[in-house]
C-alpha cells in the first residue's frame, strides 16, 4: 500500500509541536519532585494527611481574591506536600501559587 504524500508532513508537524512543549513539561519537573495521582490525592485527603483543594482555594482567597484557579495539583516539594495552583488573573496574567497541604500556608510561588 502507498504512502500518502502527506504523511511526512504530517509526522514531522506532529513532532515539532511535540517539542515545543517539552520545555514546559521540563519546566513543571524542575520545580516540582512529583505530583500525585487523583487517587493517591483522594487516599490524603480521606487519611487527613492534607487539607482538601477546598480548603487550599479557600486559603487563596485571602491573599488572591480576584484570580481564577485554572489548574491543581497536589505535588511533593521539598519533603513536603503542597498544592500547586495555577492561576489567571484579570490582568490576563497566568502564575502559580504555592499552598501548604497541612498548614494551608500560602506562598507566591512555586
Amino acid at each position: 500500500m502507498p504512502v500518502p504524500r502527506l504523511f511526512p508532513a504530517i509526522l514531522l508537524l506532529g513532532l515539532l509541536l511535540g517539542a515545543i512543549g517539552l520545555p514546559a513539561v521540563a519546566a513543571d519537573a524542575l520545580r516540582h519532585d512529583s505530583c500525585l495521582t487523583k487517587a493517591e490525592q483522594r487516599a490524603a485527603v480521606d487519611a487527613n494527611r492534607v487539607i482538601s483543594l477546598g480548603q487550599a482555594i479557600k486559603s487563596l482567597r485571602q491573599y488572591r481574591k480576584h484570580s481564577e484557579v485554572v489548574r491543581a495539583r497536589l505535588c511533593r516539594h521539598d519533603e513536603k506536600l503542597v498544592y500547586v495552583l495555577t492561576l489567571l488573573g484579570r490582568s490576563g496574567k497566568v502564575v502559580d501559587a504555592t499552598i501548604d497541604a497541612v498548614s494551608g500556608e500560602f506562598h507566591a510561588g512555586p
